[in-house]
């Protein structure tokens, strides 16, 4: 059962600033949408994600990149791995792209988020056209040959309990706006893929 969560601050209101995302977007001269990696692990959406935001700095993009285990170190790190923690965790994370897009920065974020509804919530966060969920397909087999982190070999020896594809669901986007598949197309096609999506719409 999920864990519903509730604003327990009181008396706070929103402090609105003189300076708008549009401003700081003008001063960037791009956009700031958030790019949400989602896949297995071992799919290849952290090495993506270093590489698409190389990418984008070598164009002068100001950008931030949100990493599963990077956050777990700091922000997110009195979360586990249990249903309850993932959709928190994931719901922290949407909070913060969502800071960082206000701010004028183009952020990519990789993260397992197996719910189709978390990830739905974080798109209806920051609203239309700033949500580009990105898909790195990956068949399970594949993730586990790759096993860079030897985790698939631990969840198979029951080490470690409610391993997303193995004993834990991943629930497939219905409708990502890209699609990648990374066992079968090069790192360097994979982002230039991502960064055509970008120009086309006018991101970048």
């Amino acid at each position: 059962m999920r864990r519903s969560i509730s604003l327990k601050s009181t008396n706070v209101t929103w402090h609105e600033s003189k300076i708008t995302k549009q401003d700081r977007q003008t001063l960037k001269s791009h956009k700031s949408p958030v790019i949400w990696f989602t896949g297995l692990s071992g799919s290849g959406k952290s090495t993506l994600s270093v590489e698409l935001e190389k990418a984008l700095h070598e164009k002068e993009i100001h950008t931030y990149r949100l990493d599963g285990d990077n956050v777990r170190q700091g922000l997110n790190n009195n979360l586990g791995f249990s249903p309850e923690d993932r959709v928190e965790n994931i719901r922290r994370i949407g909070e913060v792209a969502k800071l960082m897009n206000d701010a004028g920065i183009l952020t990519l974020t990789a993260f397992i988020s197996p719910y189709r509804e978390d990830r739905q919530k974080a798109r209806e966060l920051l609203g239309d056209g700033e949500f580009i969920e990105v898909y790195t397909k990956c068949s399970l087999e594949t993730c586990e040959e790759r096993d860079p982190k030897g985790l698939y070999e631990k969840a198979r020896k029951g080490d470690i309990k409610g391993f997303t594809g193995i004993d834990a669901p991943y629930e497939e986007p219905d409708a990502p706006e890209i699609v990648v598949g990374t066992d079968q197309h090069t790192l360097k096609d994979s982002v230039d893929k991502i960064i055509s999506y970008l120009k086309q719409r006018n991101h970048i």
